[in-house]
């Protein structure tokens, strides 16, 4: 029962911590946007606790599995 109420909760308290980007400590980004002298585009975002796209990229099988010796 422990563990099904866990399982209930933790998503609840983390319901406020998503943002596009993936969860955070904030439910907005402070992100900074600017150009610099030559015309480059820059965006500096704060950390993430865990990225969107980390979760996809862990979620993927191996493009090339490894194979055994047996032919």
């Amino acid at each position: 029962m422990k563990k099904h109420s866990l399982l209930i909760l933790l998503p609840m308290l983390m319901s406020g911590c998503f943002n596009e980007r993936g969860v955070s400590l904030k439910y907005y980004n402070n992100c900074e946007e600017y150009y610099d002298m030559q015309g480059y585009y820059h965006k500096q975002c704060d950390k993430n606790l865990v990225d969107y796209k980390d979760v996809i990229d862990a979620i993927k099988p191996a493009q090339n599995p490894i194979r055994g010796s047996v032919r």
